[in-house]
């Protein structure tokens, strides 16, 4: 006797999503009126089946919220409200998370094309931490190669972070039981650094999507505050790696930078 098995549409739904963990994806904006739209776009245009998106907007005075608003029906939370400062509205973020694993695309900043997320997950076999490649986007388009080196996944740790951001922290996927706050004080503009490093500190696997995941929009927060960032990055690596091993990563990252002749 032949007996027919058949899963309903619901079903079928639900299992997909038992295979793939929950990703919640978080947006902060403020006066980002310019740039939200991709961003938006970028995220809900995933064939990833499984996220969970939360915008968190700054009590923004110019358009933002209404193009947020124009695409309620697929962010599943979002406010606008003043916060204390962008990693304050990450912070928010993160306490309405309930993925399995977190990722930030904040405003001006996307994820490259439509299937990238559903190719960064595969394989990724549960992993704390799941990371690849950023490139840098301007205004009117034009791309370039992130500033750092990306170590690969056997050589990554959390002193791979002595020479700063190796990883752009729109690349990084963390299990949100691991993901912490990001300290407000005392860091002002590299509180990302001391993110990625307490993160890594904790991390035992690493999954790696060896291709460009997100166009991160030149210009963000340590880009303008140059010598404020430098000298946090300064403090956050004595902090975490002691005092001798700072000063000889400095020195090598100021070799660097005279090699490509300025600032990064």
């Amino acid at each position: 006797m032949q007996t027919d098995f058949k899963i309903n549409s619901t079903d079928h739904i639900n299992f997909i999503m038992a295979e793939k963990p929950r990703i919640s994806i978080i947006t902060v904006s403020f006066n980002a009126e310019k740039y939200i739209e991709r961003t938006i776009k970028s995220v809900i245009n995933q064939t990833y089946p499984n996220i969970e998106y939360i915008v968190i907007d700054g009590a923004s005075k110019d358009g933002t919220m209404d193009i947020v608003k124009k695409y309620a029906n697929k962010i599943d939370y979002y406010i606008s409200e003043p916060d204390k400062s962008h990693f304050d509205a990450m912070n928010k973020g993160l306490a309405k998370a309930t993925g399995d694993y977190v990722l930030y695309m904040n405003a001006g900043d996307c994820i490259r094309k439509e299937t990238s997320l559903d190719e960064m997950i595969a394989g990724y076999n549960q992993a704390d931490f799941i990371y690849s490649i950023a490139e840098y986007i301007d205004e009117e388009g034009n791309r370039k190669p992130w500033h750092k080196k990306t170590p690969p996944p056997e050589k990554i740790s959390a002193k791979s972070f002595l020479n700063g951001m190796v990883v752009c922290h729109h690349c990084i996927i963390v299990k949100r039981s691991i993901a912490p706050n990001y300290h407000l004080d005392p860091w002002k503009v590299s509180n990302d650094l001391d993110w990625a490093i307490r993160i890594m500190k904790q991390v035992k696997t690493v999954h790696f999507y060896d291709d460009i995941f997100c166009l991160y929009l030149e210009g963000g927060i340590s880009a303008v505050q140059r010598r404020k960032a430098v000298k946090e990055r300064f403090d956050i690596t004595v902090l975490h790696f002691g005092f001798f091993a700072a000063v000889m990563e400095q020195f090598k990252i100021g070799f660097q930078i005279l090699k490509r002749g300025g600032l990064s």
